[in-house]
């Protein structure tokens, strides 16, 4: 169960770190997440079980969730609406267009190979499968994401979310940055999908549900139970939080809770890691409160 959960972590590592790149650092509540999710588990899947080679299938879900965050981009820059109903608009319309791709509610990948059947992978014990898949693509997305960051134009990229206007009055293209920052957390979105269906053999229109939480969930985490740290130290600290986060899950369960209570249980725990901060500087007040009325009632 514990290799299950970390490796469960990892892959959904690399949703909390796409994640990141809008919410905090873009500065973009992105909604389009749940429906780029299951668009890219269901073009992976729908193409591997056409004939198409899984590394393939997966680099195309990378593409299509990408275009997908582009149509957002496009409707909130260039439409001017606003941020929260654009990606509702482009998720809303993601639930048709899955079903176009998959021809149904659910397309299995039984007796067909994934990125999870090569014969290395099959001789590892079970469940290590998921560790070492996730493992290195989420150090392949993060490594690349650090280098990306460090350059002019992830510079740019930063200073957008930072403040736009101090951004503009440098001559960046916001709207373009904007954009670019969407394709790219959405297009990791759809790689996340598409590597999540394939490690659970099936895609179904439902599965992007909950995933914003999720994705939050390990990014708040890592936040919470880390502290204060550099941008990159913050994307590793993502992996963590979303292995953490399986863990929590994992204890819940061995509790007695049902998995249909999942959702409810990820948003219990998104809620209680976003008080916590707010919680812990009450605390130190009241402390610093009552310590200079004891040293006041002492003098």
């Amino acid at each position: 169960m514990l290799v299950s959960s970390i490796g469960q972590g990892l892959l959904w590592a690399i949703l909390g770190v796409a994640l990141f790149l809008t919410f905090r650092i873009l500065n973009f509540p992105d909604m389009t997440v749940e429906g780029t999710f299951p668009l890219g588990a269901a073009t992976a899947v729908t193409a591997i079980s056409h004939g198409m080679s899984p590394l393939m299938a997966t680099a195309l879900a990378f593409v299509t969730g990408a275009l997908a965050g582009l149509i957002t981009g496009l409707l909130y820059t260039k439409g001017k609406i606003p941020i929260l109903l654009a990606g509702i608009l482009v998720m809303t319309a993601c639930l048709s267009v899955n079903l176009r791709i998959m021809g149904g509610a659910n397309v299995s990948l039984l007796g067909k190979k994934t990125v999870f059947s090569s014969h290395f992978l099959q001789s590892l014990p079970k469940y290590f499968d998921s560790v070492y898949v996730g493992l290195l693509m989420i150090i392949i997305v993060t490594i690349l994401l650090i280098l990306f960051l460090q350059t002019n134009l992830g510079q740019a990229f930063i200073v957008t979310g930072d403040n736009p206007v101090m951004a503009r009055s440098f001559g960046i293209n916001t709207d373009n940055m904007t954009i670019m920052g969407l394709m790219l957390s959405n297009g990791l979105i759809g790689l996340g999908g598409a590597l999540i269906s394939q490690n659970n053999g099936y895609a179904d229109i439902n599965m992007g549900i909950g995933i914003i939480v999720i994705a939050l969930a390990s990014i708040i985490i890592g936040e919470v139970v880390f502290g204060e740290l550099t941008l990159n130290q913050r994307l590793v600290a993502v992996t963590l939080g979303s292995i953490l986060y399986r863990f929590v899950l994992l204890i819940v369960l061995q509790l007695g809770f049902s998995t249909n209570d999942l959702n409810l249980l990820s948003a219990i725990i998104l809620a209680i890691c976003l008080m916590l901060p707010n919680l812990s500087k009450s605390l130190k007040l009241d402390h610093v409160i009552m310590k200079g009325v004891e040293n006041n009632g002492t003098k």
